[in-house]
């Protein structure tokens, strides 16, 4: 059988999202989440009430989801560029890295104020980093984000966002296609720090379009390797989520089919596990 990554990001943006993915962990219908230590549901209570979730479930990890986009502040005093105290917007942040104007130390040493938090919030270093918005892969912010991870926490695995599959199906997808491009370099970077990647990703689409999750599932199990990541975003709407993310209904959607009858039966007919 195919051991997969089922990984929920945004633990920690508030507490309806935590709820949902502590739910989803303790019931096994997930064995990863990334946590956001800027976030604002993530004082030490949700950290405890995490850990125990990810107790109950065989080999679930728990990683650091490395944020540097608004609406968020950073946790060091002298970031930059913000915007009224805030990250700038992730268009504003992969403009500046295109363009060479990002300060590759300032963003290293962000990324190791969030691995230490991360570290004094959970008693240990991440299982494994990623990044909100796929920010990790950007130019100008790669390199600095590799070097706090293998300073800090040299044995996590870092997300990569590239698909598997033959080149004409990926063409079909611009979203999914440019997150590939930017993989690539990545990869070989994490290569040449000895940082270790999943080999294949999956779980991108376009939230604004409400898809059929379940149909959507079933084409990211396609082709994923063994040791594969599939992101997710389930969870409750609240009024904190509401405030801060735009990604709000879909995210109860995912949750609903996750914890249903169907979702297991998918696995079953595609040879996969998550334990």
């Amino acid at each position: 059988m195919r051991r997969i990554w089922l990984c929920a990001d945004d633990y920690g943006i508030s507490a309806g999202v935590n709820r949902g993915i502590r739910d989803l962990l303790a019931h096994g219908r997930l064995n990863a989440t990334s946590v956001m230590v800027v976030g604002g549901a993530i004082a030490r209570d949700e950290a405890e009430a995490l850990k125990a979730s990810a107790a109950s479930a065989p080999r679930a990890a728990i990683g650091l989801h490395v944020t540097l986009t608004a609406p968020f502040r950073p946790l060091t005093m002298h970031f930059r560029p913000v915007h009224g105290g805030l990250f700038p917007s992730y268009p504003r942040l992969l403009r500046a890295g295109v363009t060479r104007r990002l300060d590759g130390e300032i963003i290293r040493t962000e990324v190791t104020v969030q691995l230490k938090t991360f570290a004094d919030l959970f008693g240990r270093p991440p299982d494994f980093v990623d990044g909100h918005q796929h920010a990790q892969l950007y130019p100008g912010v790669r390199d600095g984000f590799l070097d706090a991870v293998k300073e800090i926490a040299p044995n996590a695995w870092v997300r990569q966002s590239g698909r598997a599959g033959p080149l004409a199906v990926r063409l079909t997808e611009p979203k999914a296609l440019f997150l590939d491009l930017l993989s690539a370099q990545f990869r070989r970077r994490a290569a040449r720090a000895s940082i270790a990647v999943n080999p294949g990703f999956a779980g991108a689409y376009d939230f604004s379009k409400a898809p059929d999750f379940g149909q959507l599932m079933a084409q990211f199990l396609d082709g994923l390797p063994d040791g594969g990541v599939i992101m997710c975003h389930p969870g409750f709407v609240d009024e904190a989520l509401i405030g801060l993310d735009p990604l709000t209904t879909q995210r109860e959607r995912e949750h609903a089919y996750l914890a249903g009858e169907q979702f297991p039966l998918l696995l079953a007919a595609n040879n996969v596990t998550l334990s």
